[in-house]
C-alpha cells in the first residue's frame, strides 16, 4: 500500500500532527466574542456615561463601606482583607485602570462626532452665505431694472399731473376767449 493510501485510510486525529495538512476545527468551550470597533466604542460610551451617574457613585460608596465594615467587624476567621485593605486598594486600582482608557475612548468618539458636526455646520453656513449673496445680487438687479420701468403709481401720478395741466389750460383758454369751451364730442 502506498503512503497516500495510508493517509486516506487513517483517521484525521492521527494525521493532525502533520504540518502540511490543515487541522480540523475544534469545538470551543467558550463562545467567541467578537466586538467591532464601533460596538466597543458604543460600549465604552455607555460605561463612561454610567460612571458619571449618582447611581454609580452611591453604589461604589456602599461597596467600599460594606468591604471595610466586613473586614473590620467580622470575626477574624471570616476577614479576607485586613486593616491596610490592600486587596480593596488593588480592586479600586484595577477598576480605575480600566475606566480611564474607556472614558478617554468615549471622549475621543464624542470629539470625532463634534468635529463632523462642526464641518457640516460650516458647510451649511457657507451654502447659506452663498445663497444670501446670490439673492442680494438678484434683489439689487431687480431694483435697477425697476428704476427703468414705469410703476403703476408713477403712471397714475403722471396722468394726474397731465390731467391737471389740461384742466388748467382749458380754464385759461376760457378766460381769454370769454367763450365757453366746446362740449366734448363722444365718438363711439
Amino acid at each position: 500500500m502506498s503512503e497516500r493510501a495510508d493517509r486516506r485510510s487513517t483517521p484525521r486525529s492521527v494525521r493532525s500532527d502533520k504540518l502540511d495538512q490543515p487541522q480540523e476545527k475544534r469545538a470551543r468551550v467558550l463562545p467567541r466574542v467578537t466586538l467591532t470597533q464601533e460596538a466597543f466604542g458604543v460600549l465604552s460610551e455607555k460605561f463612561a456615561r454610567f460612571m458619571g451617574t449618582a447611581q454609580f457613585l452611591i453604589g461604589m460608596t456602599v461597596f467600599v463601606a460594606a468591604w471595610i465594615a466586613w473586614n473590620v467587624l467580622a470575626p477574624t476567621s471570616l476577614v479576607f482583607d485586613e486593616f491596610p485593605f490592600i486587596f480593596l486598594t488593588l480592586m479600586l486600582s484595577l477598576q480605575a485602570s480600566y475606566a480611564a482608557p474607556l472614558i478617554l475612548l468615549a471622549q475621543n468618539r464624542q470629539a470625532d462626532r463634534d468635529r463632523v458636526a462642526l464641518e457640516q455646520d460650516r458647510a451649511r453656513d457657507e451654502r447659506n452665505l452663498a445663497d444670501t449673496e446670490f439673492l442680494t445680487r438678484e434683489v439689487a438687479s431687480l431694483r435697477l431694472a425697476l428704476r427703468e420701468q414705469a410703476t403703476r403709481d408713477f403712471v397714475r401720478s403722471e396722468l394726474r399731473s397731465l390731467l391737471d395741466e389740461l384742466e388748467d389750460r382749458a380754464l385759461l383758454r376760457g378766460r381769454d376767449d370769454d367763450t365757453p369751451p366746446p362740449p366734448a364730442q363722444h365718438t363711439e
